[in-house]
């Protein structure tokens, strides 16, 4: 894709059939009680969020940008996201499955209606857009059957980029790479294509030297900690982490169990399975990172230290060179070799998987398998001027807690390494591990 330049109408037309294929495959199979599912915090009703999936397409492409009338009289009163109340979602007079359905084939048509018509720069825009939400919102889809139990998928999922990977039982990989200090530009360059408002633009940084775990933290890791009472330590805790940790009585990761023969299990949707000792920890938050590293005496990354990590090279003075890269292996796209990305294999791989994925200093699996908390405050980079859908970014300032890399669910088409996720401390569903840094250079 030339720089400056959105994807072609062909290419926006397949990818917007591709995220409506995943979308309705993820709710092909669960029943009408469970499309609705219990009120819960971190859950939508999912009936409710495909809904809202065809709102915000028709919202902006054709009502923003094409000026057509709405299709449904109650869209805006039913979907609208920053209108409509979370806790209030299950009140509503939401339409049946079947007409929902109807509302979503609807836009969808009507979107491959003006793709093929020499859209406009702004409707190529806001298409892609709309396909990122979708993506973003298929991806929350997995997060919710997991929290609520709910079978898994089969896999590949659905448009998965390429078969599942074999890449399994790769081990651990132990050790840190140090990684030099310098000048570094943080954030997407101008000639990205497409970033949303909280990655621009790429302004110098001053980094200092610093060391960090060439892979995540395993299940065997935490499981160490676990066992020795971590979860009952104050000391290691944050004093808002320990807060978090009595009011919920977290005495292990959320999906965990103990069996009466010892043996430690997690939920995997509706199944359980033993620990595996190389897979990444996840489903853990940030209190529950932040009070590991401290047990270890180490630290979580900035979200500095994980771009560096990611997109930096060794210059030949010894520093950081003056370029960086689109992905840690380079700028060629995400390929099975190199990540766990798209739901090609649903769940993560070891640690030690995809070396052909490794960064220029030896960190693998920054892009794919679990997302990574880093350290950092979600917060505007300087100039920071909000894009047209001014809900995505600006509310969450100063409340959220920076997430990097993706995970196996993440479609690639969403990421880099400039990409940023963002969550509050204490959520626990999503797909999220962390690695950790040494306390010294």
């Amino acid at each position: 894709m030339a720089a400056h330049q959105l994807p072609s109408p062909e290419i926006l037309s397949t990818w917007v059939r591709d995220a409506r294929q995943r979308t309705l495959a993820l709710m092909a199979d669960l029943s009408d009680e469970q499309l609705l599912g219990p009120r819960l915090a971190i859950v939508n009703p999912m009936l409710w969020e495909v809904g809202h999936l065809a709102w915000f397409q028709e919202h902006w492409v054709l009502r923003h940008v094409a000026g057509q009338a709405p299709l449904r009289a109650d869209a805006d009163a039913l979907y609208d996201s920053s209108a409509v109340p979370h806790a209030t979602r299950w009140d509503l007079s939401l339409p049946s499955r079947a007409d929902t359905l109807t509302y979503m084939q609807q836009v969808h048509d009507r979107i491959l209606q003006r793709l093929q018509r020499e859209p406009s720069a702004a409707e190529l825009y806001f298409v892609m857009l709309s396909v990122f939400h979708e993506d973003m919102h298929d991806e929350a889809f997995l997060y919710t059957r997991q929290t609520l139990g709910y079978s898994a998928p089969h896999a590949p999922l659905p448009g998965a980029s390429w078969p599942p990977s074999a890449a399994r039982g790769s081990g651990a990989l132990e050790g840190d790479v140090v990684i030099p200090g310098g000048t570094f530009m943080l954030g997407a360059p101008p000639d990205e294509p497409f970033v949303f408002d909280n990655e621009k633009w790429a302004h110098p940084v001053q980094v200092q030297p610093f060391a960090m775990a060439r892979a995540a933290v395993t299940q065997g890791e935490f499981l160490t900690f676990v066992d020795r009472g971590g979860y009952y330590r104050p000391e290691s805790w944050s004093t808002e982490g320990w807060q978090w940790r009595q009011a919920v009585d977290a005495r292990h990761p959320v999906y965990w169990r103990r069996t009466t023969g010892a043996v430690w299990q997690r939920r995997e949707f509706d199944c359980w399975v033993n620990l595996e000792p190389h897979l990444p920890v996840l489903h853990i938050n940030w209190f529950e990172a932040d009070a590991y590293c401290r047990w270890i005496n180490r630290r979580l990354p900035t979200e500095l230290e994980w771009e560096v990590a990611a997109a930096a090279q060794r210059g030949t003075d010894g520093n950081l060179a003056s370029g960086k890269r689109r992905f840690p292996w380079g700028d060629e796209p995400p390929d099975a070799s190199r990540a766990n990305l798209d739901g090609c294999t649903v769940g993560p791989l070891d640690v030690a998987a995809l070396p052909a994925g490794d960064s220029a200093f030896g960190c693998r699996q920054m892009i794919g398998n679990v997302w990574e908390w880093t350290a950092s405050d979600f917060k505007p980079y300087p100039g920071f001027v909000v894009d047209p859908y001014k809900e995505y970014s600006q509310p969450w300032f100063g409340t959220h807690k920076v997430l990097r890399g993706g995970c196996w669910a993440t479609r690639p088409r969403l990421l880099r390494n400039t990409w940023r996720n963002f969550y509050t401390p204490d959520r626990r569903d999503v797909w999220a591990g962390f690695r950790t840094c040494a306390l010294g250079p």
